[in-house]
């Protein structure tokens, strides 16, 4: 038996020596036309997993087999394919290229060619996210992504982030898109308790991310099935390459302060006002302060009696800017990367510090991860992704609670911060005086996080691979509030609220791919797999009142346990199977198709399979002899697609009958729901047609991509209200239809291209949302609503009509088209629109030697903003809160021609909801500017370092625009996540305006 098995194992040896005497090494130095070095560039021995790339001065090294070809690539250049023959150095030369169709794109479950692309995709690099002052990288990629809009919302750091694929295709179910990071999808929807939404994606290192890839189209999305209508965003992490193990270091430190502060009135012009708007109460038959205070009242008694306000004060408290302070950023980055023809691997680890603007707002992360790769044999592959993150958020209350800081803006100017008799903070104030909140209690949301992936890829044959792959993302949230004695929600003796969640998201992939060239003129690329994927989720809290003292803030120590504890579990499931086959045919003429199948216990037993495909065709015009080497046009790319995807993301027993524990003087019982249950519930399903053009002029100094699409949203996931008569107040159904069209324009040019370059990329994307079908209009208490034959979100309320320039009278429109100082005669009517009328970005990149600059533009234009706090805070002194400075332009007899009307205490002027809120609120913002600076190699290198550079940048440095409130990138979270309620302002604060200085150092 010894010698049976020695002979085989002698043989083997021999065969493996033989083997690594036929490789050969080669080495080589990649560089640009001016001849200067390129890092990180890839290098790959064609056909195998084999390769590495560049070290700092663009040099590598690599065994390979007899007869290889190398493929050198790297984004923004040409693709090269080099063979080696006899030699041992190869020295390489790469073309700088706009647009290069060999890129490698990443598309679900997979990668193609650019040129293979037949759907509309959108793919963007490490280095537009690394390095940018945000908390998640979504917020570094405005501007930069034709057919998607970002908008942060608010400057509250963690808060969430609205992002709209090509519009909106739902009116209550999510439109956010669905996030796959390393092929697995992900929580992306805020788990918390608090009505202010947390970010689950700043979770994510941003400097751990290699590309992320936005699937716009059918084709490109609807290999995902019933939860694409929305897009979809593929995250892919940094991986090891062979060669050289490298080391990276960075930092940056900055500060912050809010991109723009409102300005309200101060004691001397607040007196102004409200002894006018006193006046003119008191002189007016029937006025308020005439009931109350007679014709002739005494302005001090008024003050004091409505307002709690001394009239005489010495004080001229600037509350407006006591919400806001300037904040502090920091974040220390360490990697390490590398590895051999068996094993590649990536280690990171991340610390970051924001103080926010805010007071009391502060988000600290810490996250670790290793990506590891190791191939068994040359058919045998596994790969294993780990992350683990630690996040800790000091809170921000919602911007509709008294304790929100900028709500502190209310305040007369009258009050003190301090109180002199005390020395302390001032609790008698007109409103509650939210400063309190922080000095004597905390808001602090706490996150454990980890993304993980393991996953095995073989090759039994040549053109066929096998890959599995498992992963889960942990979610652990822990949410403590506590306020002591003596605030608002402590009352006499402190109040303490705990809520732990807890969700597991697991899913497994398993993928057949088979790839065949079939001579010069086939080629087919087929895929096949199976997905299952379940969430889980657990939810504890408890609330108490009673506390010893403010060392006390555990709900444990609290002496009353409140009805508020609860616990509650959650969860969903998807079985998906799917398939994909693309065909090209000479390299030109392109086929593809994908379809799947998923099944979802959210939709109803009736309904809870659903079948999503879709087609697509190109031709790439370029490939055709009559243009094939021509000198001017090197690009020219036409496809088309059609397919159906579905939307799922609405609650998870929405097709359910279900009952709720219901006890009574002590006795167990239970009770049904409210909401009916709909066992013929099934997914929103939206048809998209996509026709795209991709072109490259002059040596591909000019190129782009233009889109034009349609989307049509049908079976609305909407909920019906009933009968109260029945027990039951509402239903879900699928009612209702919405459209989306729109056009996509993005235009690169290579401006110089020598010592000095310059590089120019624009974008612009138009969308035209309307609501083609809807059983009932929607209206919010504000102004957003939905209705047939409008776009969702429509302001729809009373038109104000400004001023009655004969006596000072607020003016609204009546149906006829007159107006009215009765606002409950005037029409109810469209008076904005939220959807902007096109968004865009625009990006300089400049370089010369050592020094680069980057300049990103970000601009949005036709859209409305309704400050929903302007009933409040510029109501031209209807009760005491403090106002904004226009208000000052108030009518007089001497001042008639004029949009604010005449201040009246109590007599309700012009303060109803209306358009007299709603403004524009386009604007061009400079989002980023970075200017860098590589010190030179021979400097570098004394140093024993690989490369050092040094760099300042800004965000959000200036902003232009005529909205008068905070900020224009608004959307508060105030009342609720609706999607109709969209461009309302409601004391939202604005964004931070950020400088930070940085350096990075590569071993």
């Amino acid at each position: 038996m010894k010698q049976n098995f020695l002979i085989p194992l002698a043989c083997g040896l021999a065969l493996a020596s033989t083997a690594t005497a036929q490789t050969r090494a080669v080495s080589g130095r990649v560089t640009d036309a001016g001849g200067t070095g390129l890092p990180g560039v890839t290098v790959l021995e064609r056909g195998t997993t084999n390769g590495t790339s560049t070290d700092a001065n663009g040099g590598f090294s690599l065994s390979v087999q007899p007869g290889a070809t190398l493929v050198i690539s790297s984004i923004g250049f040409e693709t090269q394919n080099v063979a080696v023959g006899d030699r041992t150095s190869v020295p390489v030369t790469l073309k700088s290229s706009a647009t290069e169709l060999g890129e490698a794109v990443v598309v679900g479950y997979g990668t193609q060619t650019k040129a293979d692309v037949t759907g509309s995709v959108t793919q963007l690099s490490s280095k537009d996210v690394q390095n940018v002052p945000t908390v998640s990288f979504e917020q570094a990629i405005q501007g930069r992504t034709p057919g998607v809009q970002i908008n942060q919302t608010s400057g509250k750091l963690g808060a969430g982030v609205q992002i709209r694929v090509r519009g909106s295709s739902s009116v209550t179910a999510s439109n956010q898109p669905l996030y796959v990071i390393d092929g697995i999808p992900v929580t992306s929807q805020d788990v918390g308790s608090d009505t202010e939404p947390l970010n689950p994606l700043a979770d994510l290192n941003p400097n751990d991310i290699e590309s992320i890839t936005i699937l716009k189209d059918a084709a490109s999305s609807a290999i995902y099935g019933s939860r694409a209508s929305n897009g979809v965003i593929l995250v892919t992490t940094k991986q090891g390459r062979q060669g050289q193990t490298k080391v990276n270091l960075g930092y940056y430190v900055g500060t912050s302060e809010t991109t723009r502060r409102r300005k309200f009135l101060n004691a001397a012009e607040y007196r102004q006002l409200f002894d006018a708007a006193i006046l003119n109460s008191a002189s007016r038959t029937g006025g308020y302060i005439n009931r109350n205070y007679g014709p002739t009242p005494d302005l001090e008694e008024v003050y004091a009696s409505e307002g709690g306000l001394d009239y005489n004060s010495p004080y001229d408290e600037t509350w407006g800017n006591a919400p806001f302070r300037r904040g502090k950023v920091s974040q220390y980055d360490v990697n390490v990367s590398g590895g051999d023809a068996k094993t590649r691997f990536y280690l990171s680890t991340t610390y970051n510090d924001q103080t926010g603007i805010i007071i009391g707002n502060r988000y600290r992360r810490g996250s670790a991860r290793i990506n590891l790769d190791h191939s068994i044999s040359d058919k045998l592959r596994v790969g294993f992704n780990l992350s683990l993150t630690r996040s800790v958020n000091d809170r921000t209350p919602n911007d509709n609670a008294f304790s929100n800081p900028v709500q502190l803006n209310a305040l007369p100017p009258l009050q003190p911060k301090i109180d002199p008799a005390t020395g302390q903070l001032n609790p008698n104030t007109l409103y509650y005086n939210n400063l309190l909140d922080l000095d004597k209690g905390s808001n602090r949301a706490g996150t454990y996080r980890s993304f993980s992936n393991v996953n095995l890829t073989y090759k039994p044959l040549k053109d066929l691979t096998l890959r599995t792959e498992a992963g889960a993302d942990f979610l652990n949230l822990n949410e403590d509030l506590y306020r002591a004695a003596g605030t608002q929600d402590g009352g006499n003796t402190g109040y303490g609220y705990s809520n732990q969640v807890q969700v597991i998201n697991y899913t497994t992939n398993n993928t057949a791919t088979y790839l065949k060239t079939i001579g010069e003129d086939h080629s087919i690329e087929a895929l096949a797999g199976f997905s299952f994927q379940r969430s889980d989720a657990q939810e504890t809290s408890a609330e108490g009142r009673g506390f010893p003292n403010p060392e006390f803030t555990k709900v444990a120590s609290a002496a009353i346990k409140t009805a508020g504890s609860s616990s509650s579990r959650d969860g969903f499931s998807f079985i998906s199977y799917f398939g994909r086959i693309n065909y090209a045919f000479q390299g030109k003429y392109l086929v593809s198709g994908s379809v799947r199948r998923d099944g979802s216990s959210r939709f109803g037993s009736n309904n809870r399979y659903g079948t999503f495909g879709a087609g697509s065709i190109g031709w790439l015009i370029s490939e055709e002899g009559f243009l094939k080497d021509n000198a001017i046009v090197n690009l020219l790319k036409v496809r088309a697609s059609y397919g159906l995807t579905g939307n799922a993301e609405i609650g998870n027993f929405a097709s359910r009958y279900l009952y709720g524990a219901l006890p009574y003087a002590d006795q167990a019982g239970i009770s049904p729901s409210a909401v009916v249950g709909n066992p013929n519930l099934s997914w929103e399903n939206t048809a998209q047609t996509d026709i795209g053009l991709e072109f490259g002029f002059l040596d591909n100094r000019i190129s782009g991509e233009v889109d034009v699409y349609e989307k049509k949203t049908t079976d609305l996931l909407l909920s019906r209200p009933l009968p109260y008569n029945n027990g039951y107040t509402s239903v879900t159904e699928n009612v209702g239809s919405l459209r989306n069209r729109g056009l996509e324009i993005s235009l690169n040019t290579r401006n110089l291209d020598g010592a000095f370059k310059w590089s120019t990329n624009f974008n612009v994307s138009f969308n035209r949302n309307k609501v083609t079908s809807l059983a009932a209009p929607i209206q919010s208490q504000y102004l957003g609503s939905v209705r047939e034959g409008e776009p969702i979100g429509v302001f729809y309320g009373r038109e104000y009509a400004g001023v009655n320039p004969e006596n000072g009278d607020a003016l609204y429109y009546t149906a006829e088209g007159t107006t009215t100082n009765n606002s409950a005669l005037a029409v109810l009517k469209k008076v904005g629109n939220p959807n902007p009328k096109y968004t865009g970005g625009i990006t300089n990149n400049l370089s010369y030697k050592g020094i680069d600059l980057s300049v990103l533009g970000q601009f949005v234009y036709g859209n409305d903003i309704y400050n929903a706090a302007g009933v409040y805070q510029s109501v031209n002194g209807d009760y005491f809160d403090n106002q904004s400075v226009d208000q000052l332009k108030y009518w007089t007899p001497d001042n008639r021609n004029t949009n604010v009307p005449q201040p009246r205490f109590g007599d309700a002027n012009g303060t109803v909801q209306s358009s007299r809120w709603v403004t524009g609120g386009s604007f061009f913002r400079v989002k980023n500017v970075t200017l860098g600076y590589n010190l030179p190699q021979s400097l570098v290198k004394k140093g024993s370092m690989a490369s050092v550079r040094v760099y300042v940048s800004a965000q959000n440095l200036f902003t232009i625009t005529n909205y008068d409130g905070y900020d224009p990138e608004v959307n508060t979270a105030a009342f609720g996540a609706a999607n109709y309620l969209i461009g309302h302002d409601f004391y939202t604060p604005p964004l931070a305006k950020t400088f930070l200085a940085g350096i990075n150092v590569g071993f």
